[in-house]
């Protein structure tokens, strides 16, 4: 099998090490606009070096991965379904939510599968959480929490492209919210805050969030973000029903300390970063586009999927500037 990668940034060159790393792969090819950067990767993990326009030609790779900047994302998923070459690209499928409504019509019309990068739906807690649910060992869901917090934040020079913390950060929360509970989120309310550095503030940003959801049964959800969490990376999601709570994330890497006394868990060195805490979700995420690539598997994250993430979003970010709750159903263009 081969594969084509363009992009090869921080995420894309991790990305291209677990695609090198499975025995399917017979070819790796990698591409990117700065020449020096992709040969130093490509040397790295014995692959091939071309250009994106040659990685997007028909017939010129089994699959592609498209991990460049964001503003690339919807040309080189349209690039590469109109050649007829399955896609992997990651979050998002484009800047905004018209771009996202465009690429979902073209992949459509092209009848190409394509995988949007979502890596929380191959993460082990939440699929234990979701089957727990689904399986009625929780019983009825009464109440959700979702929380993801970083360490540290990224360079001041990303935050004015990233789109904001609910766009950046917290569609992954939306994302998984959807596929562990099987619902719609129906209202959104939400509010920001900013406690560290000007550069959040100066872009239109906050480093601090907070927000209630609906779902469409009546669930509530409630959110907590933040890029300043001095005790580790924390991704966590609590699901409590009429029967049991579960909890995702709560294991030694926690980022917590117990204010009771005689109780010293978690004990663990917390998460440094997301890709430590998520790895073998990532890994597990590149077998499942290989596989849908081979033809025995369909896409476990869609275009599709990826629009309602980001409508809800949208709607969060719109909630916090306006000071109101706001229905993703409202965002949808057409509307």
């Amino acid at each position: 099998m081969r594969i084509g990668l363009i992009g090869t940034g921080r995420i894309g060159a991790s990305h291209a090490a677990a695609v090198a790393a499975r025995p399917e792969v017979t070819e790796l090819v990698l591409a990117d606009a700065d020449a020096d950067r992709v040969r130093s990767v490509a040397a790295g993990l014995g692959a091939a070096v071309a250009s994106a326009d040659e990685l997007t030609a028909p017939g010129a790779v089994d699959g592609l991965v498209v991990t460049a900047a964001t503003t690339a994302h919807p040309g080189l998923i349209t690039a590469g379904v109109r050649a007829g070459i399955p896609v992997f690209c990651e979050k998002p499928v484009a800047p905004d939510v018209a771009g996202t409504v465009e690429v979902l019509a073209e992949v459509e019309r092209s009848g190409v599968p394509v995988h949007i990068g979502f890596q929380r739906r191959f993460d082990a807690g939440y699929a234990r959480a979701r089957a727990a649910l689904l399986d009625g060992e929780l019983g009825e869901l009464h109440r959700v929490h979702v929380i993801t917090a970083d360490p540290e934040p990224p360079h001041p020079s990303y935050i004015p492209a990233s789109g904001g913390i609910f766009r950046d950060c917290h569609v992954h929360d939306f994302d998984v919210l959807r596929w562990v509970t099987g619902r719609e989120v129906v209202e959104v309310h939400a509010l920001g805050s900013n406690r560290g550095a000007a550069f959040f503030a100066e872009a239109g940003d906050v480093d601090n969030s907070a927000a209630v959801l609906r779902l469409d049964d009546g669930t509530l959800v409630t959110l907590q973000g933040s890029r300043y969490n001095g005790a580790g990376y924390d991704v966590r999601m609590e699901l409590a029903g009429s029967l049991g709570t579960i909890a995702v994330g709560l294991d030694e890497h926690a980022p917590l300390t117990s204010a009771e006394t005689g109780v010293d868990f978690p004990a663990g060195a917390a998460w440094p970063n997301f890709w430590a805490r998520f790895t073998p979700a990532y890994h597990a995420e590149i077998v499942a586009f290989l596989d849908m690539v081979k033809g025995s598997g369909e896409s476990p994250c869609t275009v599709a999927d990826a629009l309602e993430a980001v409508l809800i979003a949208e709607a969060a970010d719109r909630s916090m500037r306006e000071g109101r709750p706001v229905r993703p159903a409202d965002l949808r263009p057409g509307r």
